[in-house]
């Protein structure tokens, strides 16, 4: 035989219910043993106890309760006057109470079952299925703990084995789940998901070929589906990974749900009413394999903490604990304590807290006046993230992750054969945490969310070129790039689940107005995590913003060089945000574009070389004019011109022209060997004449002429074979606080290395105590908006690899 259990959203009128019965009627047809067990109809069990709570303050309860009949009876020709009838005369008596009791209330509550087996009995015989209701009052005895009763097993056996004897063969017994009576026959029930535990105990008693248990997702995932949408459903469980799961809040099983069923060895499995085809997850005592399984949350808990100095070494302390908990029936789901300073925490139901409190400060009376124990306090609104098949040795890589998102655990404990590992969070930052949990440790992608600030040439083809290869990079990688928020200096467009191809047309159309804030305040509302903010303006402003997302979990990238050229304070206030909130800033394009020259240095810097000096042409663009006016007989304003028109410089092209650029590169340069230097004490050799610095761009771009005659004389009085590189240089006793930072205009043997640059190519020149004379060359294009995105996307998947 097979016992069939439907929960109650199994059971909702409309899609739900006709399925139920299509799967019975199919059980039925190919000729299958089976029993049915039900739990209340859609939200029955929380509707009477509602409709109580009114009657208990006097309030109008009459239109809930006729709705709730009216709903309860649908169509069905079945008599359920019984039961309203009870219901009518209980609710009128405790109006006129103003209480009840929880005998009370299993009463009531029980209704919602014995309805539900009713109409289903009545649906399957409306079908010309032999049904019969079968009432557990009758057949599951229990002790009189109402609200949550435990069955007397051999009693209950017998009574259950009776039954179906007498109501077999051709018969399908539909049983009411979650209540039966104590031995003077008052209704009792078996705690809230009691339903499932009623099927387990008659699988046990009538040792069931399996028990099917049909709710309303595909199986048991890896995580809530409500809180992870990655989440992956699990094929296989054993009893002992099924058990820590409902152990540790998995709602679609009752915590002691398994227990019959591993006594007997009869599988379980989890089956969707709405999905009929899919297999669902199979419990059974055979592990399929070792490894992590699911992540189970409980969320309604508070911790309660002991402190005090005094018990440090007294023996007994943990056993006067579990016995005031104990003998105010209060269960304790995980304990952790640490001994310098003695300190135990308890995990236990919210509800529970303030009597746990008072029954501790109860125990430890006297130790307070000895001053042994100084407080005892409780922490709400903390839920308990449990890794079931966690094990130590690789426990770090989940909880890095979560420090790298600026979650902390208020406390972890982990079991010694289980291999689990449960972490205590605030409440606030569950949802958050599960998915940095589960994206660290299951075969799914990890999430990377990403804002990016400022959409010009550089920041437009970021995105585009994210948008382009994201499918390609979370099939190799395994990292989700999800781009959940573009802003330009007015504008920003939002979209948790990443943004689309149009994103243009879509900040202009549907952008909002917003402030750092917002966007801090987007990704804390929809939970995001692994988040990365990237500067792509030239806007000095907006790195003041920088501490605040470092601050609230954003690692940085910058195609920004404004941050790491102010000032040396600003510059090492940035660094120390980011060691304490443990965030990484990565800049590569700020002096090569997509060229690995930070890299290097910083390689060469970390692991001791001494570098005495660095040289090169630092700038895509003058890299560009000066290679085509040297190497072709124009004029200089014609090179400047082919350069404009190539999109090598900046809108104006005075910016390039001055040498702040250069200079900016050079200091990021001196600051990445722990120079001091501030941009005021750099040498610029600026290379636009005195009376074409000032007026607007136009006015300069119309007078280019103008530079003519004085870049053919420079040209002309050159040594022969020699040719002319803008360069920036960095030397001195780079060991000190401060080096020598120049930016010039030289000219150069045309058979050097940097006489045969070519295009816009950016040369480095790397001198170091152990390579002597012979430099390090790094050598490529600097210049161009597809070559700097690029280098900013290699930024953030170095950053999306780490941790």
């Amino acid at each position: 035989m097979k016992i069939l259990k439907f929960g109650g959203k199994s059971l909702t009128y409309g899609n739900g219910f006709e399925k139920t019965i299509e799967i019975i009627l199919d059980k039925v047809n190919n000729n299958e043993k089976i029993a049915v067990v039900v739990s209340a109809i859609a939200n029955a069990t929380d509707e009477l106890e509602g409709i109580l709570e009114k009657a208990a303050k006097n309030e109008a309860y009459l239109e809930q309760l006729n709705a709730f009949k009216k709903y309860q009876k649908s169509n069905f020709s079945v008599d359920l006057s019984e039961e309203f009838r009870l219901l009518e005369k209980t609710f009128e008596g405790v109006a006129l109470l103003g209480d009840y009791s929880k005998k009370i209330k299993d009463n009531v509550l029980a209704q919602g079952e014995v309805i539900s087996a009713k109409i289903v009995t009545q649906a399957l015989k409306d079908k010309g299925v032999n049904a019969h209701f079968s009432d557990t009052r009758l057949l599951i005895k229990t002790d009189a703990k109402f609200g949550d009763a435990q069955p007397l097993d051999s009693l209950s056996k017998k009574n259950v084995i009776n039954h179906f004897k007498q109501n077999n063969g051709t018969t399908v017994n539909v049983v009411t789940g979650f209540i039966g009576s104590n031995n003077n026959n008052d209704t009792t029930t078996l705690g809230r998901n009691g339903s499932n535990y009623t099927a387990s105990l008659i699988a046990n008693y009538l040792d069931a070929e399996e028990l099917q248990n049909y709710t309303h997702v595909d199986g048991i995932y890896t995580a809530n589906p409500d809180l992870v949408s990655d989440a992956k459903k699990i094929d296989f469980l054993t009893f002992n990974e099924a058990n820590e799961l409902a152990n540790f809040g998995a709602t679609i099983l009752h915590a002691k749900t398994i227990v019959p069923l591993l006594e007997k060895n009869i599988p379980l499995r989890v089956l969707n009413t709405f999905n009929h085809e899919n297999k669902g997850t199979l419990i059974t005592s055979t592990a399929n394999k070792e490894g992590i399984k699911s992540l189970s949350v409980l969320e309604n808990v508070a911790l309660v903490n002991l402190e005090g100095r005094g018990l440090l070494g007294k023996t007994g302390v943990d056993a006067r604990i579990f016995k005031a908990l104990g003998d105010n029936d209060i269960s304790v789901s995980i304990i952790s304590q640490g001994s310098s300073e003695r300190g135990i925490g308890i995990v236990v139901a919210a509800d529970k807290a303030s009597k746990a409190i008072i029954a501790l400060e109860k125990e430890f009376e006297n130790d307070f006046y000895s001053k042994d124990v100084n407080k005892i306090s409780a922490t709400d609104n903390v839920s308990v993230i449990s890794i079931i098949g966690q094990d130590l040795s690789t426990f770090h890589k989940p909880y890095s992750a979560l420090i790298k998102n600026k979650i902390v655990p208020i406390l972890f404990n982990n079991t010694v054969t289980g291999k689990n590992v449960s972490l205590v969070v605030n409440k606030s930052e569950l949802h958050k945490a599960v998915n940095v949990i589960h994206g660290e440790i299951f075969g799914v992608s990890k999430k990377v969310n990403i804002a990016i600030f400022g959409h010009g040439l550089v920041g437009g083809t970021l995105i585009n070129q994210v948008l382009t290869s994201a499918a390609v990079i979370e099939k190799r990688k395994d990292i989700k790039l999800n781009i959940f928020a573009i802003a330009n200096s007015k504008k920003v467009l939002f979209n948790k689940s990443g943004v689309a191809e149009n994103w243009a047309s879509e900040i202009e159309n549907s952008g909002i107005s917003y402030t750092i804030d917002d966007i801090i305040a987007y990704a804390n509302e929809h939970h995001l995590e692994n988040l990365i903010a990237i500067d792509n303006t030239a806007n000095t402003p907006f790195v003041q913003n920088y501490t605040s997302l470092i601050e609230n979990s954003f690692d940085l990238i910058s195609s920004n060089k404004v941050a790491n050229t102010l000032s040396y304070n600003f510059y090492k206030e940035v660094r120390k945000s980011l060691a304490e909130n443990q965030k990484n800033y990565l800049y590569e394009t700020n002096v090569g574009a997509g060229l690995p020259v930070i890299d290097t240095i910083k390689l060469l810097h970390h692991s001791g070389e001494n570098i005495t000096k660095i040289k090169g042409v630092l700038s895509g663009s003058l890299s560009f004019l000066f290679n085509t006016f040297s190497a072709n007989d124009i004029p200089f304003s014609e090179a400047l011109k082919q350069a404009i028109d190539k999109g090598f410089t900046e809108p104006d092209p005075r910016e390039d022209l001055c040498g702040n650029d250069v200079a900016r590169k050079v200091l990021i340069l001196a600051r990445e060997l722990d120079l001091q230097n501030e941009f005021e004490e750099i040498n610029i050799q600026n290379l636009i004449p005195e009376n074409l610095r000032e007026g607007n761009k136009e006015e300069f771009l119309s007078r280019l002429s103008e530079l003519d005659a004085i870049y053919a004389k420079i040209k002309a009085d050159q040594k022969p074979n020699h040719v002319l590189r803008y360069v920036g240089e960095l030397s001195g006793d780079l060991q000190k606080e401060k080096g020598n930072l120049e930016v010039k205009l030289i000219s150069v043997p045309l058979d050097t290395a940097l006489g045969q640059l070519k295009g816009s190519d950016s040369f480095f020149e790397i001198y170091t105590e152990s390579y002597g004379d012979r430099p390090i060359v790094i050598q490529g294009a600097g210049a161009g908006s597809a070559v700097t995105a690029r280098g900013v996307f290699g930024d953030i998947l170095r950053l999306s690899d780490k941790g």
